[in-house]
């Protein structure tokens, strides 16, 4: 069978773009040709200039103020380019659902799935290209492990989000939360695992780079760079006498090695080859998870703790 996926797959995270490849992989091994739809909305675009026209004095300021973090993000953002060039086969790219709509890639079966696609705090949950509103109408829709990352869905999306999902011929979603959101819109659902468990330690294996092999550390995967992590991860570190190693969007100053520009190849193995793991970060765990890695999940300060509260939940992993 002929599949395209989409989602949120040109998001400059580790977790984005592995439960991409992941979907991608696991179809691919039951015997179809599977393309993943290069999706490139405005919002999920990413700027290739360091330097542009400043309109004010202000924005003047603005340009050289950020300019180490746009050198940053740009740097890490071709790792992870890198990774899906390399991992993930991909459609033409598609700008706006308008160009979905008016060329739709050619497949039996498009499937939406994984991560937060449906997030109603962020533009991609309002977006209709993640709930597959283009192609005939003769090819079948499903969901795979789509997740809403809240426990509601934000009032004013709500008449959006019950009539996009009426187009699905299945649905199936990540969070027990999810469900119930489903069963207040009047859907049916399924639970179903993140594609990224749907591989096995081994065939994880094959993409890791080898990073940390050999080592001993508490490896920090954390968003938001706070101090409970910090705290968490000095106490551990201590505890057993072992570094501190952190895969985090700007380097910490508390950890003896950082991996800022590092690809997801590299933080499989990092999580693969770690004493301790320290996150907030619902991919961090799940990884963890799968390389039996002891670990400890932190609450996030945006309040998206309900994806990680579900998994351990359904693992009996809460304590």
């Amino acid at each position: 069978m002929k599949i395209c996926t989409i989602t949120c797959q040109n998001a400059d995270n580790h977790g984005a773009r592995l439960q991409c490849y992941a979907l991608w992989r696991w179809l691919t091994d039951q015997g179809h040709d599977v393309k993943v739809i290069d999706y490139r909305p405005d919002y999920m675009r990413r700027t290739s200039h360091l330097f542009y026209f400043p309109k004010s004095i202000k924005d003047l300021v603005k340009l050289f103020v950020y300019l180490p973090q746009r050198i940053r993000d740009m740097k890490r953002h071709a790792s992870f380019e890198a990774f899906s060039d390399k991992w993930i086969p991909r459609t033409k790219v598609y700008w706006s659902v308008e160009e979905l709509r008016q060329n739709p890639p050619v497949a039996d079966m498009y499937i939406a799935g994984s991560d937060q696609i449906w997030n109603t705090t962020f533009r991609n949950g309002t977006d209709s290209g993640y709930y597959l509103d283009f192609g005939g109408e003769n090819v079948r829709r499903e969901s795979f492990a789509a997740s809403f990352a809240t426990e509601e869905l934000v009032p004013s999306s709500v008449d959006f989000v019950k009539e996009n999902l009426k187009r699905f011929d299945k649905i199936t979603v990540r969070e027990q939360s999810a469900l119930k959101i489903l069963g207040q819109l009047g859907f049916q659902g399924e639970l179903q695992d993140d594609p990224v468990f749907m591989l096995t330690k081994e065939q994880w294996d094959d993409v890791a780079d080898g990073t940390g092999a050999g080592e001993k550390y508490v490896l920090v995967y954390d968003f938001y760079l706070g101090d409970d992590i910090k705290k968490k991860a000095q106490e551990i570190a201590k505890e057993r006498g072992m570094k501190i190693y952190a895969i985090c969007s700007a380097p910490l100053k508390y950890a003896d090695k950082n991996f800022v520009y590092s690809s997801p190849e590299t933080f499989i193995s990092l999580i693969k080859n770690a004493s301790y793991v320290v996150s907030n970060s619902f991919h961090g765990t799940a990884f963890a998870m799968i390389y039996n890695v002891p670990f400890c999940v932190l609450n996030r300060p945006d309040g998206l703790n309900v994806r990680m509260r579900d998994l351990l939940e359904r693992h009996k992993l809460c304590n």
